[in-house]
């Protein structure tokens, strides 16, 4: 992308110093380090799978916890953890789950064809790892949501070389691990790709299928879990959720009411999605802005909604930082993300009770500046694209910081 010598695109693509992936590595490793001193067992939620892994190799359902969210397949998937002793995995999850931010920031500098040796890719990282508190959230929960960032940035990438079948077949694996990515199908539906649908659709349903046969329920998360699901009837995973329909009757609104007003809000971000892709510009915008598109809209209307799905998301648009008309050059991007600042307090807000609050507002922000830019195009967001011409990177000689 060729913006001219003031802006700062062309300084946030050439080759970063040693001495800035040095800071990275520092940040990273500290992170983990933080999480397996702190957290036995690698992660509240990693454990979660595992005691359902260890529940069927036991003989049980691992659909008698009601915090198990996860298909059939996601079982089978987490036994090789759930047969490591629990000092291995305070160790293994946190770095596993860095490695994998890490790897999904990669897929998504890659599809915006950004060298993944410059300074964005460096201080980008380590932005997110220091200034995104759900970066260290996730890292400290263990969540499996780490497979949904990675795996959308890798679709998205796979797409953008016109591999839409291999896109829709990692789709479909990250849903088998966790639905979190189904709204994903989506994307394929508005592209007119028939095999990546249906391979995003048949690798999670062949897989749970086959693991359901193995378990003593096998419709346990028809019967168990899709219900805890669309209720969203539990006291403490309510405290945590971001979306409008859990946040807004906290502050007096009827149930009803506010699951309505996400519905429409979702819908909506759904057509503006819709509109982000029929208007055809070349480059990598397009799908970037689509897929998070798509994602956000589901987050304000899914239950449950945590600080950490923003994860799925935020990588896509941040890379997009060099490219004029992109959603990061927008003012509104960077609003939302300042109640995601690790260690600024909020009067009011403290609680760890009451950061859905702040969560809310970020996920709200995001999804309407996504929304917003898919209506007005470009030109509203601090330069507009020629016509007709897909932007590059640009490159140039590694200079000092």
């Amino acid at each position: 992308m060729r913006t001219g010598k003031s802006d700062i695109s062309g300084w946030l693509v050439r080759p970063a110093g040693g001495h800035l992936w040095a800071v990275l590595v520092t940040v990273l490793a500290a992170s983990a380090a933080h999480a397996a001193r702190t957290v036995p067992g690698g992660g509240m939620d990693n454990a979660i799978v595992v005691r359902a892994a260890r529940t069927w190799l036991a003989g049980g359902s691992p659909y008698d916890d009601p915090h198990f969210l996860y298909l059939p397949s996601a079982v089978l998937a987490a036994v090789p953890q759930a047969l490591l002793p629990g000092a291995v995995l305070r160790v293994l999850v946190p770095c596993a789950v860095t490695v994998l931010l890490a790897l999904a920031w990669a897929c998504a500098l890659l599809l915006h064809r950004v060298p993944l040796g410059s300074r964005l890719a460096a201080l980008g990282l380590t932005a997110l790892a220091l200034g995104f508190a759900p970066f260290g959230h996730l890292v400290l929960l263990g969540n499996w949501t780490v497979t949904a960032t990675v795996a959308l940035p890798l679709a998205l990438l796979l797409a953008s070389r016109g591999r839409w079948t291999g896109a829709g077949a990692v789709i479909g694996a990250a849903v088998a691990l966790k639905p979190l990515l189904a709204p994903v199908v989506l994307l394929f539906l508005f592209a007119g790709r028939r095999r990546a649908l249906m391979a995003a659709v048949l690798v999670p349903a062949l897989a749970s299928g086959a693991a359901a046969l193995a378990m003593p329920d096998p419709a346990g998360f028809f019967t168990r879990t899709l219900p805890f699901l669309l209720h969203g009837d539990d006291g403490f995973v309510r405290l945590y959720e971001a979306s409008p329909a859990a946040v807004l009757p906290r502050l007096g609104v009827p149930p009803a009411l506010a699951q309505g007003l996400a519905a429409v809000a979702a819908c909506a971000g759904v057509l503006c999605a819709y509109r982000r892709w029929r208007r055809a510009d070349p480059g990598p915008l397009r799908l970037a802005e689509t897929g998070a598109g798509l994602m956000l809209s589901a987050f304000l209307v899914s239950r449950p909604s945590y600080d950490h799905y923003l994860l799925v998301a935020l990588p896509l648009l941040l890379a997009g930082l060099p490219y004029a008309g992109s959603v990061a050059r927008g003012v509104w991007f960077w609003i939302a993300l300042v109640p995601q600042v690790p260690g600024l307090t909020w009067p009011w807000l403290e609680s760890e009770r009451r950061r859905a609050f702040r969560d809310a507002f970020t996920l709200c922000v995001l999804a309407v500046t996504v929304a917003r830019q898919a209506l007005t195009g470009p030109g509203g967001a601090g330069g507009r694209v020629p016509p007709g011409r897909a932007p590059e990177p640009e490159r140039a000689p590694a200079a000092p910081f």
